[in-house]
């Protein structure tokens, strides 16, 4: 695939799907490099500092952190990914038909938009799952009813940038129908910038349900997610200050890796002159 090979050429590109690869081997073979349950209770191994048996140390109930860290990457990615990528496709198909339609169609979806995109963003979040609890599923709901927005602008612009060229305006002369000219001549090109911007929010989604677990709105307890992890060490942060170390720098390697997977999908989906 040519742009897998031009992301792989790409130094940032490469360097993000090293991490990436790197976190999804560690996920897979975690029962592997450790024996140890996420979830199991051993306090008479409570607050041990980094050791051989315990890599990262051990949290106030004797768990494994390494264990719970890597338990962690499921939840933060999973939560990552769908409160992004589901988002993104509504975004993207709303942005799609308000282009592509223009006129009333595209003055009452901008109008919807622009409502949406008056409140900020962790605001809105906030009062949607303060309203229907902090759980899992509601924060799945919280994001698609946010999320989508800069989606919606993003392929807006596009599409209406690429409606003027002059292949597009081919397509209609050679009277293609519409779901075609849309599907086939327009997304694949409009959608490129809202892929790109995907990678830092990502990014953005990962810190903020991480922020959502510390006040007590998101992932809840006993689930190794890492905002939670950081939230059980507040009080044995100078006692046990790898409580709050490795799930923090967990957070901050995959906020470089998807950076800078971003950084390197601009240059591989670049048009090649």
């Amino acid at each position: 695939m040519q742009v897998l090979k031009d992301l792989l050429r790409s130094p940032a590109g490469a360097l993000a799907l090293l991490m990436l690869l790197a976190t999804l081997l560690a996920t897979l073979l975690t029962p592997l490099l450790s024996p140890y349950d996420p979830f199991a209770l051993d306090f008479g191994n409570a607050l041990q500092p980094p050791s051989a048996a315990h890599w990262f140390g051990t949290d106030n109930f004797g768990r494994d952190i390494f264990t719970r860290v890597m338990a962690g990457a499921v939840y933060d990615l999973r939560l990552a990914l769908i409160c992004v990528f589901g988002p993104m496709a509504f975004g993207v198909l709303i942005g799609l038909v308000s282009g592509f339609f223009g006129g009333r169609v595209d003055a009452a979806l901008m109008r919807l938009t622009d409502i949406v995109w008056a409140f900020p963003f962790y605001v809105l979040v906030l009062a949607i799952v303060g309203v229907l609890g902090p759980s899992e599923a509601n924060l799945y709901i919280a994001f698609f009813l946010v999320n989508w927005i800069g989606y919606a602008r993003i392929v807006r612009g596009e599409t209406l940038l690429i409606g003027r060229l002059e292949f597009i305006e081919a397509t209609r002369v050679l009277r293609f129908g519409k779901p075609r000219i849309m599907l086939r001549h327009i997304l694949p090109n409009a959608v490129t910038p809202a892929l790109v911007y995907s990678m830092s929010d990502v990014v953005l989604t990962v810190q903020a349900v991480a922020a959502l677990s510390f006040f007590g709105l998101g992932v809840q307890p006993p689930a190794p997610e890492w905002g939670l992890l950081i939230v059980e060490s507040i009080d044995y942060m100078r006692e046990a200050p790898w409580m709050t170390l490795f799930p923090g720098l967990a957070i901050v390697w995959i906020g470089i890796a998807f950076s800078l997977l971003g950084e390197g999908l601009s240059v591989a989906l670049k048009p090649k002159g």
